[in-house]
Order: structure tokens, then sequence, then C-alpha cells
């Protein structure tokens, strides 16, 4: 299976003459790209193949990506945009992949040059050229932002957030690991919730509630404050109950999820001065879009005293995450000078910290097979 990216970014210096291999790994999903930034005085970042795996699969990363690149023999390097926290080693902390994940292993497995490791959704946030155009549904505010700091969060397996700052002709972004702050309570419900969650957890953060597996926990815990028995134990069960109506458990969860978001959202916002708009990204929001639009979402967002007009003019968009951690991915790895390429101020962003990258030479295979151009 072969998507169609969004318009390409225009690159502005020396390019890699072979493609570059890019991944969005999930704790559900991995999205694997291979892109070629082409040629001339002003080149287009081009999606040459596309695919998407489930992580349960396969027994690791490395096994996906020898599975995707197949024949490609030529390429030699590879951007792997990853949830969790990037160490020095090249190593990942995450408590949501469901295998470790290594880049030295990886480089060493499938015979490349570099691995280079990036935040998922500070990868994203290098996809800022592409979320205008991926945008679904329009939450609240304006169409136009100011400019301003973006801020790009999406619930998910967990909870990612990343924050996208103008300045001047070199663009900021700023991987957060906002999902690990403590989750706040607004009513009583949700503080009788939140004390339920307490009993299981000795840290309740945000993406305890505010992602696949936090649904299941805020449904858990409602059942409990309503001393009734919990009937789903998966996020697409309770999602499906919830949207059609024929769980009243279910609808109030969903319900608090979507009264949680907005209030985090809102938090977020002024923490952050997000006052270039917010991006919600991620796997589960474009499924329940109908029901978040019809919720409290909006009312809890601007639900922030004195700050509600400044709220009122952030715009709130739902988008289509896709392929943009794949595309983000290699975008940071060319902004930030990837074999001597540089991006356009205009495009995407340009990075903000040194690659994790795991180096040592190795011989290059003749021959690759090419995907289909879009």
């Amino acid at each position: 299976m072969v998507a169609s990216p969004p318009a390409a970014p225009k690159l502005s210096s020396k390019l890699p003459a072979t493609p570059l291999l890019a991944a969005d790994v999930g704790g559900t999903h991995v999205r694997v790209g291979l892109l070629q930034a082409g040629q001339g005085a002003n080149p287009d970042l081009q999606m040459l193949d596309y695919r998407q795996y489930r992580c349960a699969d396969y027994p690791d990363l490395a096994s996906i990506l020898a599975a995707f690149r197949a024949d490609r023999h030529h390429v030699r390097e590879c951007a792997i945009a990853s949830a969790g926290y990037a160490l020095a080693d090249g190593t990942v902390i995450s408590a949501n992949l469901p295998w470790s994940l290594s880049c030295d292993a990886i480089r060493t497995q499938l015979g490349l040059d570099a691995v280079h490791l990036v935040n998922d959704f500070e990868a994203v946030a290098h996809a800022a050229a592409y979320m205008q155009a991926s945008t679904l549904l329009q939450l609240s505010g304006p169409a136009h932002a100011v400019n301003g700091p973006v801020l790009i969060v999406g619930p998910g397996t967990g909870l990612g957030a990343a924050l996208w700052i103008p300045r001047g002709e070199q663009p900021v972004v700023l991987a957060t690991e906002a999902g690990q702050a403590s989750l706040a309570a607004s009513s009583p419900l949700e503080i009788a919730v939140l004390q339920q969650m307490q009993q299981r957890h000795r840290h309740v953060t945000i993406e305890h509630a505010l992602s696949g597996p936090g649904m299941v926990n805020l449904y858990t815990a409602l059942c409990d404050v309503r001393h009734a028995s919990a009937t789903h134990c998966t996020p697409d069960a309770i999602t499906a109950a919830g949207c059609t109506g024929e769980d009243a458990l279910a609808v109030q969860t969903m319900q608090l999820f979507c009264g949680l978001l907005g209030s985090t959202l809102g938090d977020m916002a002024l923490l952050y001065g997000a006052q270039g708009g917010i991006y919600l990204a991620g796997g589960i929001l474009p499924q329940i879009r109908q029901l978040l639009e019809n919720s409290n979402f909006v009312e809890r967002f601007l639900n922030k005293g004195p700050m509600r007009e400044a709220l009122q003019h952030i715009p709130v968009r739902l988008i289509e995450h896709g392929q943009l951690g794949v595309i983000g991915a290699a975008s940071w790895y060319l902004g930030r000078g990837g074999n001597s390429a540089s991006a356009s101020p205009h495009t995407v962003p340009q990075v903000h910290r040194d690659s994790r990258a795991c180096t040592v030479s190795s011989e290059a295979n003749p021959g690759y097979a090419a995907g289909i151009h879009q």
C-alpha cells in the first residue's frame, strides 16, 4: 500500500543521492517510508514508498524495517521518530513500545551506516508545513492564527506533545514529555475518578487518562465509582459503545475523556504560549471526531478564567496524523544538515538539538527496488 503525502517541502542545498529510510514508531503501529530528496536548485522531498505495520506482529523494529527494506540495498541511513526519550547511547526510554529499541542494534542488523533517533512528536512538529493540508476539523478559534509557537498534541498509545517555535530563519522544535505531567481534575466526578485511579497508580499522569490505555483506565475507574461491573476491556470497544450510545458508562467515559482533553489543552496552551495554534494528532481522535465536536471539549478548553479571551484567539484543529511522522522524521534529518542538506526556513523547521546517531562503516550493496513515486 502506498499513500500520497501532502505537498512536499522545498530543500535548498546539496541533497543525498540515495534514498532515506524513515520510520514513525508508535506503541501500536510503525509507519515506514522511503523518501528521496530531488536534485536541482529547488528540489522536492518525494515519498517513494510507504507502508504501515502492527508492532505486535514483529519481534522488534529491525524486523519491520527489514521487511520494508527488502531489496533496497542502496539505503544507507535511517531516521526514526519514536515515542519515548532517546538516551545518549542510542536506546529509548518508553513505557509504550512492546519491545526495546536500540539504534546500534538496528544499524548492525540492517547493515546501515547510521541510524538517527528523534522524539515522535518532535518529528511531527517538523512536518509543520503539512499541518494545514491535513486538517480534518476546526474545533475552536479563528481560521488564521498570529505568528507564534504551535503546539502539536496527540493521544494514542501514550500522549505525545511538541512545540514548534518561530525564530527568524531558524525555527526551533521543543520535544516534551507533557504526557507524564500530573493529571488535573476539575469536576466532582473527575475528582472521584482520579481518586480511584490513584489506588492503582502512585503518580496519575495525563496519559493515564488521555490515551488508548487511558480510556480503559477512565472507564474502569468510572465503573468503580458507579459500583458497576466493567463490560469492556479495550479502547476500541469503549469507543464503539460510546459513539453508538449503547452503553451509558462508555458514553460517560467518552465525555470524561473529551472534557479532560479540553481542560488539559487549555493548560498546555497557557503554559507553552501557543498563540500560533494547536494541532491535535494521534490515532484516537479522528475516530471520535463527531463525538469530540459535540462534547464540552471547547468549553473546557476555554474555561480558564480571565484567560478565556486569549484562548478564543488560538485555533484548535484536528488533523490526520497519517504520514506526518514519517515525513517529519525525514524533514528533521535533512533540516539538521544530514548529508549537507538544509531545509528552507519557510517550509520545514530546523532541528533544535543533536540526533542520537550510531555510525559505523559498512559496504553498500548495488541496486534497489524503487517504490512508486507520488
